[in-house]
Order: C-alpha cells, then sequence, then structure tokens
C-alpha cells in the first residue's frame, strides 16, 4: 500500500508541476511548488482510495 501512495505522490506532483509550463512558467516559478504540491496531494488521495478499493 505505501508503494502505491508513493507512486501516486510522485506522478501527481510531476503532472502538477508541469501544468504551470502550458503558459510559459519556469519549472521553478511559486506556480510551480504550488501546482506540485496540490498535485501531490491529489496523487496521494487517489492512490489511497485505490489502494483501499
Amino acid at each position: 500500500m505505501k508503494q502505491v501512495i508513493f507512486v501516486g505522490m510522485a506522478v501527481g506532483s510531476f503532472v502538477g508541476s508541469y501544468i504551470p509550463s502550458l503558459w510559459g512558467a519556469g519549472i521553478f516559478s511559486f506556480s510551480s511548488v504550488i501546482f506540485g504540491a496540490v498535485g501531490g496531494l491529489v496523487g496521494i488521495f487517489i492512490a489511497y482510495r485505490i489502494s483501499n478499493y
């Protein structure tokens, strides 16, 4: 279960950090950091739901 949650966090953080680059923000911009954190939390939530399903 821990591995699934870790993978969900990693994928969510990656996708969340990539989203601001679609409108031209840098990879180390504030919006990229915020979206990465939100994406990580969403990834953890989805992975938790999948692992308990």
